[in-house]
């Protein structure tokens, strides 16, 4: 009995590490949108130049899942979380002393790069310390739902470092409190006794993962996953990355707030996920999801006309003045977030277990490749046209991403049973 306890605290402090160190990562991976609105300003760099830090997030992600997953466990996952922290921790404490363009692509590049080793690390403990398939689902619930609240934290601990013109470079301060929270993270991590994976990584499955990946792309219902996979997140970056910019120069928000009212777009993203697990229990998912599109396409069709008609004398810098527009735009999260997890859930289930493993890296790879060309494009319509018109792009994709997800129910439909056998 006692030994149950130790194993259930031990147990608890490894998990309490995952969530602490799963919320910073969620404050800098989704501080792009805010970074994005104020190195346009502090930097004097373009809204196109500015798009190109979601690549310098996104790419590593895949690229470094993709090539050390198979490793990770010869490493260490203590040693890689441990690795991970200390780059963002030296990332974050050199953003304040070396403020430049280059420096902030650097540090995402860093993010990047460490949450890959995170992310791994972190998925391989879960089953560790989870004794049951209820645990694991509950714990991983927990893990994730901690991230919204890191994501939601983040867009406000930004907010109350953006000074507005008179101190442009004021928001760099915010890097010191979260070096401080790395690094007290680093502490907490190195101080817990996490044990090595004994299971080699030199298995054939390990070794044979690119192989699998490109395997998977000759089924027909996998190709057309991937590209709605890829115009998804397109869609979802592009809004997620642009809003605060949006709501400062369409709008006329001050910096900070632009920036703390985007935490709705999180929020909504949050509550839709959460909603939509609840509703997928009744009906199937490609009602739903045809339902969300057709709801994102309104919510933009209805706003955008009214948005265009605002012309206020001076910029809003009082929360009472803040226009309905602010308020509504945020809501498309909440019709686009059950999305993604959907045809993730109908992907893996219509394949057989062990071919979970290179699915999942090719998610990751299209959900990078959608991510980085979504900031892109919308940055450089933002640039070249202005911030309706880069919102108005978003129904291209939108509609090419209910074409696709027909396209992805008529091919499954007849591959579940075939490929579950």
């Amino acid at each position: 009995m006692r030994a149950e306890h130790q194993n259930m605290s031990h147990s608890g402090r490894i998990m309490l590490c995952l969530i602490t160190t799963y919320v910073i990562f969620a404050m800098l991976l989704n501080s792009v949108g805010t970074v994005i609105l104020q190195v346009i300003s502090s930097f004097d760099v373009s809204k196109s130049g500015a798009s190109v830090l979601e690549g310098f997030k996104d790419i590593p992600i895949a690229l470094v899942s993709f090539l050390v997953a198979s490793y990770l466990p010869r490493f260490g996952y203590k040693a890689a979380l441990a690795l991970g922290m200390s780059t963002v921790t030296l990332a974050c404490a050199l953003m304040p002393l070396l403020p430049g363009f280059l420096m902030t692509k650097l540090l995402f590049l860093a993010v990047g790069t460490s949450f890959a080793l995170v992310k791994i690390s972190t998925y391989s403990l879960l089953g560790q310390i989870s004794a049951t398939a209820k645990i694991h689902a509950a714990n991983m619930n927990l893990l994730e739902g901690c991230f919204m609240l890191g994501v939601l934290g983040g867009y406000w601990l930004f907010g109350l470092f953006i000074q507005g013109e008179q101190h442009p470079q004021a928001w760099l301060t915010v890097y010191w409190v979260l070096a401080a929270l790395a690094l007290a993270n680093l502490l907490l991590l190195l101080s817990t006794p996490i044990a090595r994976e004994t299971r080699s990584e030199n298995s054939r499955e390990d070794r044979g993962n690119f192989s699998k990946m490109l395997k998977l792309t000759t089924l027909p219902f996998v190709l057309t996953f991937v590209t709605a996979a890829f115009f998804y997140v397109l869609i979802e970056q592009g809004v997620g990355s642009w809003l605060p910019t949006f709501n400062n120069q369409v709008l006329h928000l001050s910096a900070g707030i632009s920036v703390q009212i985007t935490s709705i777009f999180a929020a909504c993203l949050a509550l839709g996920r959460l909603s939509a697990g609840l509703i997928l229990r009744r009906v199937h998912w490609y009602p739903l999801l045809m339902g969300c599109i057709a709801a994102m396409a309104s919510l933009l069709l209805l706003i955008l006309p009214a948005v265009a008609t605002l012309a206020p004398e001076a910029q809003i810098t009082q929360w009472h003045q803040v226009p309905a527009a602010a308020f509504i735009l945020p809501m498309l999260g909440m019709f686009m977030s059950p999305i993604y997890p959907a045809i993730n859930s109908a992907v893996l289930s219509a394949l057989p277990r062990h071919r979970h493993a290179p699915m999942t890296g090719l998610i990751v790879i299209f959900s990078a490749l959608g991510g980085t060309l979504g900031s892109l494009i919308t940055g450089l319509i933002f640039d070249h046209f202005d911030g309706q018109s880069a919102f108005y792009f978003m129904l291209l994709p939108m509609a090419v991403l209910a074409l696709t997800l027909r396209g992805f129910k008529r091919q499954l439909t007849p591959a579940e049973p075939l490929l579950s056998a």
